[in-house]
């Protein structure tokens, strides 16, 4: 994830630029200088009247002592456990003092910088290039990256060490060089080529699906991993059968008294409509009057271009949150872009606002990248003290641990969902972060139309196509398609609460191979079902149009499980905050099903069946496809990498005391 910030009235000249000299005593922000800002892609500085924008971070009072109490607020046992703080107690123990953004307001302002916007958390400065060396110790120069004109800070830029202290981080100065948060959720749609449909004999040409496992059997289709016939692909579930097949309908739990947030980029002008339309299409309430509210400024939206469209994903997460907790108030922040600082704005407001008591996040990108370099620590900064001072007001969040397995350049190069500008196998940020629940994926089998729980596995799907006569599978074994995110991160150490849960051969082992002296975290800490083939049922208009579709990732798994929390503070009659310490101690009492890859399980083939689109232009769109295989993550007893301790059940739900 990077910051994008536009220049006006760029000018490059001959020869680059040299870098100021740091002033003595200056705090260094580190990574403010891109990796790809080389002195060989220099193409010189930028007129020192050129316009730049960028996001100074506040530090605020005694940032130790946040984390400190973050932790000791989350903590069962701990004598401040569920001791949460309001907003305005928060910002008179935690947040910046009057002095402090006077302090650094002035030395912005004393430098020639405008301040366009400003919260308790941070200044958005705009300014000359000229004005921007003398605040922050280094001009902007051009940068010709793969034939594009960025601009960057010609190395680290410097805080004055009279408010250096105030200050957390400088972020923002460098346009992107490619990257940005995405959602992590896809349609279930097959890619087809033109031509003649032809069909195997007995293969329907209509779109075919079982109403739960094994239903149906796909007679006619060639022999794939076995040599049987295996069932057709389930249908899209509905939430009633997620709510049975999770437990929840057994509690009579709603999510009645309990706030739940959801944050995107951007919003659907049919949001509300679709989303009840939808319940009510499948036997469920609409929303009452004022149970779904909405907080967006569509006239900030900026960056759509690069950002595409992110309404599936809007509407996914407001089906699963209202589904799953049909009586929890649902409050839609949409974010102004796609992109770090309008993502954290829209986390910030939540915070500072009290908005909600847990929030689903269902979008996230790998740290470390061939193009854009790595995220900058003061970026990760500030976003770490968003989730702290949720933890402190009891507010959890959620986040999708991605669809594209280890995000290895491998898995990049066949998954649908996967960055392609990933350097090295690795885990997504934010779910990474110690300080939120990283939610990942499992492949949900029902044993019956109603919702029963059949059984789990790891998400994770090799994909094969029928060939044009019928008879065979291309490629077989199938190519890596989907995959639930996680594994070890080699950018944070082991989180206290995950310590005798997580196996030694994971924490100290990175996901390149590398070992490492330091337990690491290890993701996901949760998982529900998320696979692309046992794919969850979506409502929405398109050009004025309203239809349901088939939707898969982890972006479905993390609002079933804010959903789900939603229930347990109803459960608990009051809130949960950050989670992971009561979810790894419920892991210890056995209240979590653990998910194994059912094919390691009973040492057979892979798990397979047939996903038969029907015709689609033409042709006869059928895959093959093969379940439990995520990349280099497995699915074992115990704490796992590709589903953490395993998927919440009714018994989880109940321990809360309701």
């Amino acid at each position: 994830m990077t910051s994008l910030t536009l220049a006006t009235g760029s000018l490059m000249l001959a020869v680059p630029s040299q870098a100021a000299t740091p002033v003595s005593g200056a705090k260094t922000v580190t990574g403010s200088h891109p990796s790809w800002a080389t002195p060989a892609a220099d193409a010189g500085a930028a007129s020192a009247a050129t316009q730049y924008t960028g996001t100074v971070y506040l530090a605020g009072q005694n940032p130790s002592g946040l984390a400190a109490y973050a932790k000791a607020v989350s903590q069962p046992g701990s004598a401040s456990y569920g001791k949460f703080l309001t907003p305005a107690q928060y910002q008179a123990r935690y947040g910046a003092t009057k002095a402090q953004v006077a302090a650094v307001r002035q030395w912005l302002t004393g430098a020639g910088l405008s301040i366009t916007q400003a919260t308790d958390h941070a200044l958005t400065v705009k300014g000359t290039n000229s004005a921007l060396k003398k605040a922050f110790g280094a001009g902007i120069d051009q940068y010709r990256v793969k034939g594009a004109l960025l601009h960057a800070p010609t190395r680290d830029v410097t805080v004055p060490a009279a408010v250096s202290s105030a200050v957390l981080g400088v972020v923002g100065l460098a346009s992107p060089a490619a990257s940005h948060a995405t959602p992590d959720s896809v349609p279930v749609t097959p890619a087809t080529a033109g031509g003649a449909a032809k069909p195997a004999d007995g293969l329907p040409t209509t779109a075919t699906c079982s109403d739960y496992w094994g239903q149906k059997t796909a007679t006619g289709a060639p022999n794939g991993y076995v040599n049987k016939a295996v069932p057709f692909d389930q249908c899209s579930f509905v939430p009633s059968q997620l709510r049975k097949a999770y437990g929840i309908s057994g509690t009579g739990l709603t999510g009645k008294g309990v706030k739940v947030a959801i944050v995107d980029a951007y919003a659907s002008p049919t949001m509300l409509a679709d989303a009840n339309k939808f319940a009510t299409n499948h036997g469920d309430k609409a929303f009452r009057s004022g149970q779904y509210t909405e907080v967006v400024t569509p006239s900030q939206w900026n960056s759509q271009s690069a950002c595409g469209d992110w309404s599936s994903e809007e509407s996914l997460d407001v089906d699963m949150v209202h589904g799953l907790a049909p009586d929890a108030d649902v409050v839609y922040v949409g974010a102004n872009s796609c992109n770090d600082p309008d993502l954290l704005g829209a986390l910030t407001t939540i915070v500072d606002k009290h908005l909600a008591d847990v929030v689903t996040d269902s979008w996230g990108e790998v740290m470390h990248t061939t193009d854009a370099g790595d995220m900058t620590q003061a970026q990760i900064q500030a976003y770490e003290q968003v989730f702290e001072q949720g933890a402190a007001e009891g507010i959890g969040f959620n986040f999708s641990a991605g669809d594209c397995g280890d995000d290895s350049p491998t898995a990049a190069a066949t998954g649908v969902n996967c960055q392609a500008d990933t350097s090295r196998a690795q885990d997504q940020y934010p779910s990474s972060d110690p300080w939120v629940t990283s939610v990942g994926g499992t492949a949900l089998g029902l044993a019956d139309k109603s919702g029963s729980y059949g059984f789990e596995t790891d998400m994770g799907t090799l994909r094969s196509s029928l060939s044009a006569d019928g008879k065979s599978w291309n490629p077989l074994p199938g190519n890596f398609y989907f995959g639930g995110g996680g594994g070890t991160s080699e950018d944070f150490t082991q989180p206290w609460y995950q310590v005798g849960t997580v196996p030694n051969s994971l924490s100290h082992t990175l996901m390149t191979g590398a070992k490492s002296k330091t337990a690491q975290r290890v993701t996901p800490d949760v998982a529900m079902n998320g696979d692309l083939y046992t794919s969850v049922l979506v409502g929405q208009t398109v050009n004025g149009v309203y239809s349901e579709g088939g939707y898969g990732g982890t972006s479905v798994a993390s609002p079933e499980f804010a959903a789900v929390q939603a229930d347990a503070i109803q459960a608990q009659h009051h809130a949960i905050g950050f989670a992971d310490p009561e979810i790894y101690l419920r892991d210890h009492l056995g209240l979590f099903r653990d998910v194994i890859d059912q094919q390691a399980a009973h040492h057979q083939a892979p798990l397979s069946n047939v996903a038969d689109f029907g015709v689609v232009n033409g042709t006869l769109a059928v895959r093959l496809v093969a379940f439990g295989q995520d990349t280099t993550l497995n699915a074992v007893r115990g704490y796992d990498d590709a589903t953490g301790v395993g998927s919440p059940t009714g018994a989880y739900l109940r321990s809360f005391g309701w």
